[in-house]
């Protein structure tokens, strides 16, 4: 069986976060891993336009609200296991150290020329004789980097150190300085030594011999060597033998030194708990390093005793290691996550989410003398912290999203006493938590401290002696903490399971449903998910391409374009009206259609706007006050309705393209002309005025557009992106690179002063509170810089008949940058005029300069529209569109040193438009040509429409075959969504009006005009459209309940339990314990079921079950099973398994419980309670219930390792057949009469059941261990195969082939194909390929094929698909040929990465056979020449290929 797997939604789980220099030194961003995904964010003020214009950076004294922008994403053939980042010497930005299972490290840095990652170097060692002969993937890659920046090591199979020196010398200094003047002639070649010096290993054990498990190692700060502690346990144990051995932990530090590679071990401290986790170090001037243990934290210092306290009472009982109780602090710190927020200050993150600061108290000798803990918020379950620009905090979550908190000190300003203190405390705990899943209550933080030591913050002798320690004795100052969150992340992981529904939709009245669709082929289903966990738990339903709502539509014949105005705004009354379209133009062949939308929607005549001539374009000018119309002869300036001037266009030849950058208008004429006018207002009244420069007609431009620059990226001038550092600066730093341009009539006094503007203010510093809040401008000048308006600048892009496209300045029309073969579709664009100094590019001898620049690609495509738009926040992300025939490239700008005009293109995506041959063919004839030519045709018609406003977003609509809505927000990360799947969209215009908020018009094939809005409960800054309804507690098995169409949910919640059960001979009592108010009670679990209606995502009233306290649900299904008496129907039931948790000492027993949903008469008011649940089986079984299914109308359950087959008869099952099995079954799936089980060790069984024997017997095993997570069939028209996921991340599929030798006469299936995905898979279903969409190919391959969805726990979502033998056969040679043409990311071999790991070497070879859809997708992304070369390599075309894959994408777009 052939078969491809694809991700079509990348992980969303964050686990790891650092903060460094990743752009330039200038900048600090925030870079996140989670899986196999790599981002870097930047943190950027949240301030609107209107804000924007008033706030002037240098007088603000509180930041605004921050954001998270995403600046640039990565994804790796590997997952990262350990992220970290290091300043190499003489670099212009910080590299960043990865490492990878099972034991690889990379070296990587952006390259400024390409704003791609570049290895720096690669530290392979997973030779047999370094793994010490462990086959196991258990160890995790540790990287650590000396706080010196003079090494960086990594654990390898915990028995090893790898030793990554750095130099530390700065002869590099001058290369990078020659790169940032101009070059005139080529720099004299410097030998350069590379940064990284050759790596080498160390033993532990020749460190010492007893070194061994180690839990965690660091570097120390302020030693003259790299000081490396690693925390270890020589001899382990565990809680159940804590009387035998019980302190089993050592710390010690080993002293590096690089040079002559000798370590001596400096310092060991023995008998530390058994339960340590991490150890931290302390910077200067405190020292030391603090070890975490689960119920203890202990000061350590080389030469002062330890100090070290007990949060808990178990930490009483497991050691003998001396502890002093922390008064008043109940906590456990597994799973915690911590953060040094300042030298003396950290932020504990616990398991629960609660955020605490931690604040180590020091005495005149430097030593930690007290712990003070304070509660600070509760918030997102943690994975990862981490400190961005000192006052903002990141919290990674694999659970929920994740947030970005700021956090401030408030002043010392009231005196409270401690009863006072304790009361606030009590009356904020009893606060309920709103209903918000992202922003979380935050509370504040208090802090004790005295009163004169405010500043430095450190208790003295004295002082304890003057006001005590007694609680009530003292007046103590209260500081706080104040935490409050600015932004957060959506993140889907995990999915702990989903399935498919069918999909509400609403009438134009926003009531009725939908009926059932008449064909399986219709029906439209949506993807839902339980995501997520405990308090951050929530349902997440996936949207694959955007249903919008129809509000109205009316027929219009022969209309093939339609554009919405505003009238003037000074004359309407209010400001909301201000943003309504008042006029809607549609243009027919030869005439135009003028309406007016108020209310309603009339058709208004006799208006300054013309109507017996095809309108080409319509928009506003002037800020909005003016419009102006162009028609194929014409251009008319109108305010409101009234003409102002009409400009006759005589060039022999009609306009067919309009571009406006208010106030300019420019026209393209279809002679290969470009016009452009100006809106100029003298004395009062406004004129469209002909620009005099003109650029050459030859060869003819085929595509403009005009561009108004708000970001200040495109710039001629070298000092906005050079800066003080030398470096050239990054992609999207704002218009500067890194100060403020002084005022002309000041001097500038020294770098300092340019640097931070300070200039102006050349006051005298009066005290020490000056210089503080100086000091504080600096810090905060990174978000100063940000704010900085650049002046808009106007640039026209022109693309040409010989495939260049060109940058002119606007008004003076000066050529400042030219890409040759655009259409090709290269990574990077760049200008070939770089290098040419612009004296020479003048009219006269341009044209022989440009050709000899640089050769063109034979055929490739013909740009045919182009646009180029600011997006992101403030239009601070340009975006270049160009479209070809066949497909749409999309590049953003970024800021390149080089060159006139100071930027570069990078590729961000590449779309399908076409997946079939034009029909209509092109008629050359001039006679044909001239009679056509004053009228309106639809190959004119604009396919690339920006909106400014619809639902709140700002993108472009890319109309066509495939119409797909593309966004840039505020977070910057590119969204392309598809529209509806199937419809050809001709034209597109936004919409606001008063029954129409910010909507949208288009025009389908029908010439039908859709008046629709975007749905708002979706959020569409995600991967897929999607929509998270917050649950608050962990959403367990989920089920679609079809004949009620109803979602049927397992829901558990968290509480502590004081009883158990315990075992007295011959039956449980239940006892209650009572441990002291320290001790940290067992949390035990609630289930419930409920029923959520898919209408409005509530839980339906007064019908759901609760289940007995230590009843665990394992098992949930829809069953059919037939009806009593008669044999012909089946009816759908609710089953559900339980199993009673008790303790080890009781037998594990479960219940089988059935359910009916059955309809009743609503209550009054409450539409929703139209659901009863009425019990129909529920009993107790003889252990615990495993897995559920049906067969033919049987009821199969798995009780631990046995199977049983039921028969529901008068309300009782009674038992037909049953089977013993391996060790406990955890899955079972049916098909027909075949039953397919999922063992928990033992791999997968094959059952087969026969009806009329009343016989279950085994057909077919895996002989091989396998420890299967998750289990599903591969349809294959007559083909079965059985999908496994595994414990090791892979996918594998096996067949039943009895005629196969191997395969012992049937009784083994055989392993047929296997896949390493990298991530935890627990949950598929399946669906049916259908032919979708207006264009079916013919034949059509995947008849009777089925899709098999899965969800993984990092938020990533996938699909396997059989595919046809012709189809496979191209892929796999595309895919070998892929894996050696492209260069590897860090590299990673994709082909050693989707190869199955096991833990055991197995006896047989990996079959393979899955083709990794992600690397054949990857080659969309080639330039135009490449991906001919590699398809002539193949021996097929390109147009083979990407009809195969679009076919795919249009299969698998189902929800």
């Amino acid at each position: 069986m052939f078969s491809m797997c694809k991700q079509t939604h990348a992980a969303t789980s964050v686990e790891f976060a650092i903060t460094c220099r990743f752009f330039n030194n200038l900048e600090e961003n925030l870079v996140v891993a989670g899986a196999n995904v790599l981002k870097v964010y930047r943190i950027a003020p949240n301030v609107d336009a209107a804000q924007r214009q008033k706030l002037n950076p240098t007088e603000m004294r509180l930041a605004p609200k921050m954001r998270l922008e995403c600046l640039a994403s990565y994804s790796l053939y590997g997952n990262v296991m350990s992220l970290q980042s290091v300043s190499l010497a003489g670099g212009m930005r910080d590299a960043l150290l990865i490492s990878f299972k099972d034991a690889k490290l990379s070296v990587l840095q952006l390259d400024a020329d390409t704003q791609a990652l570049k290895t720096l170097s690669l530290h392979y060692f997973e030779e047999e004789d370094i793994r010490g002969g462990w086959t196991g993937r258990y160890h995790v890659p540790v990287v650590r980097v000396d706080p010196d920046a003079r090494c960086a090591v990594m654990l390898v199979y915990g028995k090893r150190l790898v030793v990554l020196p750095f130099r530390k010398d700065n002869s590099l200094d001058e290369i990078e300085l020659a790169d940032v003047k101009p070059i005139k002639k080529a720099p004299t070649a410097m030998v350069t030594r590379t940064p990284i010096m050759a790596s080498y290993l160390i033993a532990l054990a020749d460190l010492d011999e007893k070194l061994d498990n180690v839990l965690d190692i660091q570097f120390l700060h302020g030693y003259y060597e790299p000081t490396l502690l690693i925390l270890y346990e020589p001899v382990r144990t565990c809680a159940g033998r804590i009387k035998v051995r019980s302190d089993t932990c050592v710390l010690v530090a080993i002293s590096l030194n690089i040079q002559q590679r000798v370590h001596p071990i400096i310092w060991t401290v023995n008998s530390l708990p058994y339960d340590c986790l991490h150890v931290f170090p302390i910077q200067k001037p405190i020292g030391g390093c603090l070890v975490m243990t689960v119920n203890a934290i202990i000061y350590l210092n080389q030469s002062v005793p330890p100090y070290g306290v007990s949060l808990n009472s178990s930490a009483d009982n497991s050691t003998s290691f001396p502890l002093k109780p922390q008064d008043n602090v109940r906590l456990s710190l597994d799973c915690a996550n911590f953060a040094f927020i300042d030298v003396d200050k950290l932020v504990i993150s616990l398991r629960t989410g609660d955020l605490y600061v931690l604040t180590l108290c020091v005495d005149s000798m430097r030593t930690v003398r007290n712990f003070h803990f304070h509660k600070a918020a509760a918030s997102v379950l943690t994975s990862c912290i981490c400190v961005c620009h000192t006052e903002y905090i990141f919290l990674g979550s694999r659970l929920g999203n994740s947030l970005l908190l700021h956090f401030t000190e408030e002043d010392q300003s009231t005196v409270i006493t401690l009863d006072d203190m304790e009361n606030a405390v009590e009356q904020q705990a009893v606060e309920q938590a709103p209903p918000q899943l992202d922003e979380e209550q935050v509370y504040d933080v208090d802090q004790h401290e005295a009163p004169s030591q405010a500043k430095s913050r450190r208790i003295e002798d004295e002082e304890l002696e003057v006001y005590g320690s007694g609680a009530k004795a003292s007046v103590l100052q209260l500081r706080k903490f104040i935490f409050e969150v600015c932004d957060s992340l959506i993140n889907v992981a995990p999915i702990n399971y989903m399935c498919a529904g069918e999909r509400v939709e609403f009438e134009e009245d926003g009531s009725t449903l939908r009926p059932h669709a008449e064909s399986l082929n219709e029906v439209k289903i949506e993807l839902v998910a339980a995501t997520g966990h405990s308090k951050n738990g929530a349902l997440s339903v996936f949207v694959n391409c955007i249903n919008p709502q129809i509000i109205t539509s009316f027929e219009l014949d022969g209309c093939l374009d339609v554009w919405t105005v505003f009238d003037d705004a000074t004359r309407k009354p209010t400001t909301a009206r201000q943003e309504q379209h008042d006029f809607m133009l549609l243009s027919q062949r030869s005439s135009t259609l003028v309406l007016q939308t108020g209310q309603e929607i009339n058709e208004i005549e006799n208006t300054g706007f013309t109507v017996n001539q095809p309108t080409i374009y319509v928009g506003n000018l002037g800020q909005q006050r003016f419009i102006v119309q162009v028609t194929t002869r014409h251009v008319r300036l109108l305010q409101g309705t009234r003409l102002i001037q009409n400009v006759p266009i005589d060039v022999g030849s009609p306009v067919v393209q309009v571009s406006i950058a208010d106030p300019y208008v420019c026209l393209r004429v279809l002679n290969g002309q470009v016009i452009t006018l100006a809106l100029r207002e003298t004395r009062g009244t406004p004129r469209l005025a002909i620009n005099k420069h003109t650029i050459s007609s030859s060869p003819a431009v085929v595509a403009i557009a005009a561009y108004k620059d708000l970001s200040g990226l495109f710039t001629c001038k070298a000092d906005d992106v050079l800066n003080l550092t030398g470096s050239s600066g990054p992609g999207f730093v704002n218009s500067f690179g890194g100060y403020m341009k002084a005022e002309p009539h000041m001097k500038v006094e020294d770098e300092e002063d340019l640097l931070y503007g300070d200039a102006g203010n050349a006051f005298k510093l009066n005290s020490m509170a000056d210089l503080a809040k100086q000091s504080k401008q600096k810090n905060s000048d990174w978000w100063r810089r940000q704010l900085v308006q650049a002046k808009p600048s106007y640039w026209l892009v022109v693309a040409r008949q010989s495939g260049t496209l060109e940058i002119y300045s606007m008004p003076d029309m000066k050529l400042v940058y030219l890409v040759n073969d655009v259409g090709n579709g290269a990574l990077v664009l760049n200008d070939a005029m770089e290098f040419v100094p612009i004296s020479l590019t003048q009219e006269n001898s341009k044209a022989g300069i440009l050709h000899a620049c640089m050769p063109q690609h034979a055929n490739s495509p013909l740009p045919l529209e182009l646009c180029l738009v600011g997006l992101g926040q403030h239009g601070e992300r340009p975006l270049l569109l160009v479209r070809t025939r066949l497909e749409l490239l999309i590049y953003q700008v970024f800021r390149y040193a080089k060159g006139h005009l100071k930027i570069r293109f990078r590729k961000l995506e590449q779309l399908h438009l076409l997946d079939q041959q034009p029909t209509h063919i092109e008629l050359d004839g001039d006679e044909a040509e001239e009679a056509e030519s004053y009228n309106m045709q639809p190959k004119y018609v604009q396919k690339l429409r920006y909106f400014s406003n619809v639902g709140g977003l700002a993108g472009i609509m890319v109309c066509g075959m495939n119409p797909v809505f593309v966004f840039l927000t505020a977070r910057g990360e590119l969204r392309i969504h598809r529209l509806l799947g199937n419809a050809d969209v001709r034209s597109f215009a936004a919409f606001n009006n008063v029954n129409i908020p910010h909507g949208f018009l288009y025009f389908d094939t029908t010439y039908e005009l859709k008046i629709s809005v975007l749905p708002s409960y979706l959020s569409y800054d995600a991967a897929w459209p999607v929509r998270k309804v917050p649950l608050r507690c962990t959403p367990r098995q989920l089920v679609y309940h079809r004949e009620n169409r109803v979602y049927c949910l397992i829901t558990q919640k968290e509480e502590p339990m004081t009883k158990y059960y315990r075992f007295n001979g011959e039956d449980k009592e239940l006892s209650e314990e009572s441990r002291g108010e320290r001790f940290i009670y067992p949390i035990g679990s609630l289930f419930e079921m409920v029923l959520i209606s898919p209408e409005t995502w509530e839980i339906v009233p007064d019908a759901s079950i609760q289940f007995e306290p230590w009843e665990h649900v394992t098992a949930f299904k829809i069953v059919k099973l037939s009806y009593e008496g008669t044999r012909s129907g089946l009816k759908e039931y609710l089953c559900i398994g339980t199993n009673f948790n008790y303790s080890e000492d009781i037998t594990s027993r479960g219940n089988i419980h059935i359910y009916d949903i059955i309809e009743v008469v609503p209550e009054p008011g409450k539409p929703m309670t139209k659901f009863k649940l009425k019990e129909v089986f529920k009993k107790e079984q003889k252990g615990p219930v495993s897995a559920i299914s049906d067969v033919v109308g049987f009821l199969v359950t798995g009780l631990g390792q046995k199977i049983y087959i039921w028969q529901l008869r008068d309300g009782d099952l009674i038992g037909v057949a049953f089977i013993d099995t391996n060790i406990y079954v955890h899955q079972i799936i049916t098909v027909k009469s075949l039953i397919f089980i999922a063992d928990v060790y033992k791999s997968i069984s094959l059952l087969r059941f026969q009806e009329e024997y009343r016989t279950l017997s085994l057909a077919s095993r895996d002989f091989n261990p396998l420890e299967v997570f998750g289990i599903e069939f591969m349809v294959d028209n007559s083909n079965l195969g059985f999908l496994v996921t595994d414990a090791e991340r892979n996918l594998i599929v096996y067949m039943y082939q009895p005629e196969a030798r191997e395969s012992l006469g049937g009784q083994k299936l055989l392993r047929k194909a296997d896949y390493h995905l990298g991530q935890v898979v627990n949950t598929m279903f399946r669906v049916q390929c259908h032919q979708r969409g207006l264009h079916h190919r013919q034949p059509f391959l995947y008849e009777n094929k089925h899709l098999v969805i899965y969800g993984t726990l990092d938020g990533a979502l996938g699909y396997c698909l059989p595919l046809p033998e012709k189809v496979y056969r191209r892929f796999l040679m595309l895919q070998n040929v892929l894996l050696s043409y492209q260069d590897h990311l860090c590299g990673l071999n994709p082909k050693e990465y989707r190869t199955i790991k096991t833990v055991k070497k197995m006896g047989i070879n990996p079959s393979r056979c899955i083709i990794d859809g992600d690397l054949i997708w990857s080659y969309r992304m080639l330039a135009h020449s490449e991906r001919s070369e590699v398809a002539k390599k193949i021996g097929t075309r390109t147009e083979e290929i990407l009809a195969d894959m679009l076919e795919i994408e249009r299969l698998s777009a189902v929800f």
